[in-house]
């Protein structure tokens, strides 16, 4: 292979790593819905607490999960998402990416609903999208279109109760709740 194909060759075999490695994932719901609405995504910076989530390697023994976005001078928004190894107490693992608007064309009742993330510097390969959130942006309901992933979020440290909300809402879009692990986090 010629030397200037080698950075190129090297691109396509990463973006068919990450491809590969989310389709190897089982569909927790084989017709994800829409995002129900708009996001303000001013509304949506700032801090989110993990209430439950469908379990990955790259989560794989996290709890108390937070994820932060923040917006970036370039316009994108940094992501800073945070889990403690071995329980809500544990060692901390800090993982920083990137996320851009997905579709500035989407219509207006889901626009700003839908991000691309990026943890591999340039390549954008990862869908979040808001697929339902409190009116007063306490809680959502975060997925993807291909229905293997799903984040159950709060503004606060999550209570029973409103984990209970949130699974039953994530049920009525068809989600495998049985699926869910619930995020522990450390009292106080």
């Amino acid at each position: 292979m010629r030397r200037s194909t080698l950075p190129i060759a090297a691109a396509v075999l990463l973006t068919l790593g990450a491809v590969v490695a989310c389709a190897a994932h089982p569909t927790g719901n084989p017709n994800p819905p829409q995002p129900a609405k708009s996001v303000e995504l001013k509304r949506y910076l700032g801090l989110w607490h993990e209430a439950a989530r469908y379990d990955f390697r790259f989560e794989k023994g996290c709890d108390g999960v937070t994820a932060e976005y923040s917006l970036r001078p370039d316009g994108l928004v940094e992501v800073r998402n945070t889990c403690r190894q071995g329980g809500p107490e544990g060692v901390e693992k800090v993982t920083i990416g990137k996320a851009k608007l997905a579709d500035r064309q989407t219509d207006n009742k889901a626009r700003g609903a839908k991000l691309k993330v990026s943890f591999f510097g340039p390549f954008y390969v990862g869908d979040y999208w808001v697929l339902d959130h409190a009116d007063d942006y306490s809680w959502s309901i975060v997925g993807e279109g291909s229905g293997r992933y799903l984040w159950l979020l709060t503004r606060d440290k999550p209570t029973p109760a409103l984990t209970q909300e949130l699974t039953d809402r994530a049920k009525a879009m068809g989600y495998d709740v049985s699926r869910l692990r619930v995020t522990r986090h450390a009292a106080g």
